[in-house]
């Protein structure tokens, strides 16, 4: 199905209640993989303990693996970004679990308060920065376990909306 719907592309699950589903031990569908993270940032036990904050570089560390995927815990001070990157051949779903950060893309941006989930495939071509005045947290749970994070050097920036009698 070929579609520029940005649910399909990359969305917010929390947003299709269907989808959602309760965590799994080991989750293999996206709705369980979004549903994990869900029960991770619930109990803040979990990893709240676990942050630091790095002036010099984003801080992560990774919380949790399972058959096939990673879990990983990330903070971002004010300013600090990932740079306009995609996620080789893993897909993944971003919970932003304190703070609010600001997601950029080819189709413009979008601010991610905390609660806020995003599902990307991969491929998917991002950029996640902290434009806010306070530290932010997230969660970013990758299937398969992320491998490499190619780095693009094009700006993401919002193009037109196109009339689509005339596209």
């Amino acid at each position: 199905m070929n579609s520029d719907s940005d649910l399909q592309i990359a969305g917010d699950i929390l947003e299709v209640p269907h989808l959602l589903q309760p965590a799994r031990e080991h989750p293999v569908t996206v709705a369980e993989f979004a549903g994990l993270a869900r029960a991770i940032a619930a109990d803040r036990s979990q990893w709240e303990h676990l942050v630091q904050y790095d002036a010099t570089s984003r801080w992560y560390h990774r919380l949790r693996s399972g058959p096939g995927y990673e879990v990983w815990l990330l903070s971002w001070v004010p300013g600090q970004g990932s740079g306009r990157h995609d996620h080789g051949r893993s897909s993944g779903v971003l919970t932003v679990l304190q703070g609010e950060l600001t997601e950029r893309t080819d189709r413009g941006a979008r601010a991610l308060d905390a609660g806020a989930q995003r599902v990307f495939a991969p491929g998917y071509v991002h950029e996640v920065v902290n434009d806010a005045l306070e530290p932010a947290v997230s969660l970013h749970v990758y299937y398969p376990g992320l491998t490499e994070m190619p780095m693009h050097t094009a700006r993401c920036e919002a193009r037109a909306p196109q009339d689509p009698v005339t596209a």
